[in-house]
Order: C-alpha cells, then structure tokens, then sequence
C-alpha cells in the first residue's frame, strides 16, 4: 500500500487520537467522584448537599457551596473535606489525605504516559511512532526524577496536587504547629478581615486584594506554606529526627502522609509502618512505571501483538482502574480503623457506588461528570482500535 493512501486512510485514527488526548487533559482536572455524608445535625438549609467532598485525580477536594439565604451569609464554603475528616475520626478512620497517596503524586505523570501511548498507537509508521514514544517517556522520566529527588521538585510538580496538601494542613492551624505565614483558608480568612478592617479606615484595597489573592495563588505561595510547617515541625520534634526540607515531592509526600495519620491519632507504632511501606510502594512504582515503558517501546517497535495493542487497551480501561483503586482505598479506610478513636465499630466497607448507613449518618458515592468523560475516552480509544485493526487486516490482505 502506497504512503499518501496510508496516510489518508490513518487520518480518522489520529483525528481520534486527539479528541482522546483533549479528553484525558480535561479529565485530569475535571471531578471524578462525589462523596456526601447527610445527617439530623447538618439540616439542608446550611447543608444542601450534605457534608460533600469531590474526587479530583491530584487530590480531594471541598464539594460544599456556599450559602446565600436571608438566614445564612457565608463569606465562602465551608470547608467539607475538614468536617467528613472530623465526622470520620471519632470512628477511627483516618483522614482523606492518608488515602491515594502514590496515586494522587504519580498522577501528572502516568496521565502524560497515557497521552503518549495513545499517539503512539495512532501512528502508523513505526519510526515515528518510536520516536515520539520514546522522547515522550523520557521527558516524563526527567520530570519525575526532577519533581520527586531534586531541591526545589516540587516546583515541577501539578499546582492543583500542591494546593491540596497545603489546604489539609490548614488543620493545625492555631496549635503549636501552625505555620507563622497563613495560607488556604486560613490565609482568606485574615485576608477578608484586614480588607474589612482597612475599608472601615477609608482605603481602597480592590487593587490591592486582587494582587494579593493573585499572589496567594500561586505555586511558590502554596510550596513556602509547606516549607514553613515543615520546618516548624522540624523544630517541635528535634533536627536530628527530621532532615532539613529540600523541597523535593518525595520529601513532602512521605512527610505529609505521616502527618496525616497522625493528625488525630498520636500513636507511632501503628503509623511508623504505615510511612515505611509507603516509602518502599513509592520506589516499586517509581521503578515499574520505567519497567512499563520498555515493555511499551518493544510492543510500538512490533507493531502488532498483544504489547503493541496495550498502548490503547490500557488507556481505554482508565474507567476501570480508577474503580479498582477507589474500591480499594475505600476498604482500607473502613478496615485500618484506628484503635484511638472516639466510638468501636466493627471494620466496614464504606459505600462504593448509591446509598448506604453509616450510625446516623446517610451516605452517598456516585459518580461526577469526570467520570462520564472517562466513559467518552473509553468510546473514542474502542473507536480507535476498531480502525487500527481494520487497517493492519487491510496491509496484511494486499
């Protein structure tokens, strides 16, 4: 078969590949799942959708709005990854930010890998689709090294993944442990009052506050926040216990993940094994993740068989895999109760998908609309697949 009939006949293919690639962006910052808690104690008129809570792929995120009503005035939302915390510790569950730990911090990366493997399935000539594979993982391997061993990788690494680590740490706020520089909430707390504050005086601050949320908004403000509380962490429990802060994502995930167990359960003996394994999770999937992408290059330089139609199978099965492991963590949270909370109650399996009891509470888990572009991607790869393998049934007959 002649190159310009190849190439016109591969031209749905990678027309797809790019409505695929546009998908998967989106959904990386799109809302997958929604989680709710509703009860007598949380009335609809200030709890509208319950104490609600959005899974994002970088993280957990605040799911309440805010209320405008003759009775309620609410400067901003409550904070509703802060009260299920709350809610969830007197039974001993551990906080939202001890769960997707490797997954939240390996997800910029293994969702660029996806990306890649989807080009690299559309792409009919094997030079070319060698050589975009291979630049593509290895500039995601650079950028995992960067973010995860380097000082200062955490500039390297997802904002949104940032944020959230810094907004879980707005907890401890106001103890021994706060940090001298507010940020998240705490910060837009202070901030709205010293406006208040300086609008009673007669100044104008509207340019002022737009700089300064601007400003408060940016990576560097969220990483010197992490920096400080680590370092007034460092000073509480000793410099010979805690290295000195190099900035880099390993640093700060095993750190933060040992800081959210620890949040409500001051108990070193059930969390010190916990941070330990998750440090030796970290390197297996660090080094399979590379393993994976050799296994890949050999199946794209094939160009046929069951590696080569991997690099679309497994990005079409996303869908799959995030239930599996949002399963999974679900059943952790409900079975590695923690001896120190308030109430015993026989380990569980929370609510996975519908509606379900817990004590007085009701709860709720369904999907959100990130989902349903998940399904959209899974469409448009099946699609994909269908006139890949048409076109090499084509080559193969003439």
């Amino acid at each position: 078969m002649n190159s310009p009939i190849r190439i016109r006949q591969n031209l749905p293919v990678m027309a797809l590949a790019i409505v695929a690639v546009a998908l998967l962006a989106a959904i990386y910052f799109a809302p997958t799942w929604w989680v709710a808690l509703k009860a007598p104690n949380y009335p609809p008129e200030a709890f509208p959708d319950g104490v609600r809570i959005h899974f994002h792929m970088n993280g957990v995120f605040n799911g309440c709005r805010k209320i405008e009503s003759t009775e309620i005035q609410e400067e901003q939302a409550l904070d509703c990854v802060h009260e299920m915390d709350t809610i969830n510790h007197y039974v001993g569950m551990y906080p939202i930010a001890a769960g997707g730990v490797i997954e939240r911090a390996f997800s910029p990366f293994l969702v660029s890998m996806l990306g890649v493997m989807i080009v690299g399935f559309a792409c009919s000539k094997r030079p070319l689709r060698l050589g975009i594979m291979g630049l593509g993982f290895a500039f995601i391997v650079g950028w995992m090294w960067l973010t995860f061993f380097s000082n200062g990788g955490l500039h390297y690494q997802n904002a949104g993944y940032v944020e959230a680590m810094v907004t879980s740490m707005d907890q401890e706020a106001g103890t021994e442990e706060a940090e001298p520089e507010p940020s998240g909430i705490i910060a837009r707390l202070k901030a709205e009052m010293a406006a208040v504050e300086a609008r009673e005086k007669g100044v104008d601050t509207t340019a002022e506050q737009e700089s300064a949320e601007s400003t408060a908004a940016t990576k560097d403000s969220y990483i010197n926040s992490l920096r400080v509380t680590y370092q007034k962490d460092r000073e509480r429990r000793g410099s010979n216990e805690v290295p000195e802060w190099d900035g880099s994502g390993h640093q700060l995930m095993l750190w933060h993940y040992e800081k959210s167990l620890g949040r409500y359960f001051n108990n070193p003996a059930e969390i010190d094994p916990l941070v330990s394994a998750m440090g030796a999770a970290f390197y297996v999937v660090f080094f399979g993740i590379i393993a994976a992408m050799l296994v890949l290059l050999l199946g794209a330089l094939v160009g046929k068989g069951p590696l080569f139609w991997l690099l679309a199978f497994v990005p079409a099965l996303l869908p799959v895999f995030f239930i599996i492991d949002y399963s999974a963590w679900l059943w952790w949270y409900g079975h590695r109760l923690n001896d120190m909370g308030a109430f015993s109650v026989k380990p569980f399996m929370p609510t996975v998908f519908g509606d379900g009891k817990v004590a007085q509470f009701s709860t709720h888990s369904y999907p959100y609309w990130g989902f349903g572009m998940m399904l959209a991607l899974s469409v448009v790869i099946g699609l994909m697949m269908i006139l890949r393998r048409k076109q090499l049934n084509r080559t193969a007959g003439s």
